[in-house]
């Protein structure tokens, strides 16, 4: 069972993926993917729901718009420079601890949605992550228990306007958190169907070039570290995402860089957990 979410920006509905291929809708359920479904034990709860309700479940109609895989996150946290070879790149290095920052949640939006170029955008980027959702409050969390407290992995773009985030002073929150910058999805495939996290292939291109090509064996920090650390800074609450950080070939490391513009095509994915597709468009007044 991988979780979805489908239908217009802001009225969402519950759907799954089940193993024989079928997108249902759960609406039924009577509950969205968010905090407190995590909290109350709401995959155990869903899951036995489905095996009595699942025939009554109507289909996911067919081209209807893919939401982001959970309903707004109390917290959105990346983590920078978690590859070695992305951190050579950019010329920011190898940290000796990680590294993160926080995207406003209003960024997140559907895996495949247009993503806006912010006004006065010069420097659009892209990098391809895995990013993973928290199932229960974490705090002071060892890693050897970190895993434990994963709900699942899904895809997120962590888009990045650099001459924002570099130039106007280095503040990486103000280039990351534009409407759109985090296309989240398109399933959030339960951690028990991941057997190891750390052995997932990513790839990602643009107007079908091949931009990045790497595995998350290649992290720097591993998911049980990077849950432990970040949970000795804050509290994290179920249904908080993190995102773990891209390998090379993100537009700001080529030479000479290659930034995003409008119409420009990206597409990407991560070993079984699906894959996301964006059209660049420029802001229009109004948005």
């Amino acid at each position: 069972m991988k979780l979805l979410r489908f239908g217009p920006v802001g009225q969402e509905k519950p759907g799954v993926l089940t193993t024989a291929g079928l997108s249902l809708d759960v609406s039924a359920f009577g509950e969205d993917y968010d905090e407190k479904f995590f909290a109350t034990d709401g995959l155990t709860r869903l899951a036995a729901w489905l095996d009595a309700q699942a025939t009554a479940c109507p289909m996911v109609p067919a081209e209807t718009r893919l939401g982001p895989c959970v309903a707004r996150p109390s917290k959105l946290i990346a983590i920078g420079l978690n590859y070695r070879q992305h951190g050579a790149e950019t010329g920011l290095g190898t940290p000796a601890e990680p590294v993160f920052f926080l995207k406003a949640p209003s960024a997140i939006c559907g895996p495949n949605d247009e993503v806006i170029l912010p006004r006065n955008a010069t420097k659009l980027d892209y990098e391809a992550e895995l990013a993973f959702v928290i199932g229960r409050r974490a705090r002071y969390v060892p890693e050897a228990e970190a895993l434990g407290y994963v709900a699942g992995y899904t895809i997120l773009n962590d888009y990045s306007e650099r001459a924002f985030q570099l130039e106007r002073g280095g503040q990486w929150t103000k280039g990351k958190s534009a409407d759109t910058f985090a296309p989240l999805g398109p399933y959030l495939t339960l951690a028990a169907e991941v057997p190891d996290p750390q052995n997932l292939s990513i790839w990602l291109t643009v107007n079908g070039e091949s931009r990045q090509n790497g595995t998350t064996a290649d992290m720097l920090f591993t998911l049980p570290k990077l849950i432990s650390y970040v949970s000795e800074f804050m509290t994290l609450l179920p249904g908080d995402v993190i995102t773990t950080g891209s390998p090379a070939g993100s537009g700001v490391g080529l030479h000479p860089p290659q930034f995003l513009q409008a119409g420009d095509v990206v597409e990407l994915s991560i070993g079984e957990l699906g894959g996301q597709r964006q059209r660049i468009v420029p802001f229009r007044l109004g948005e």
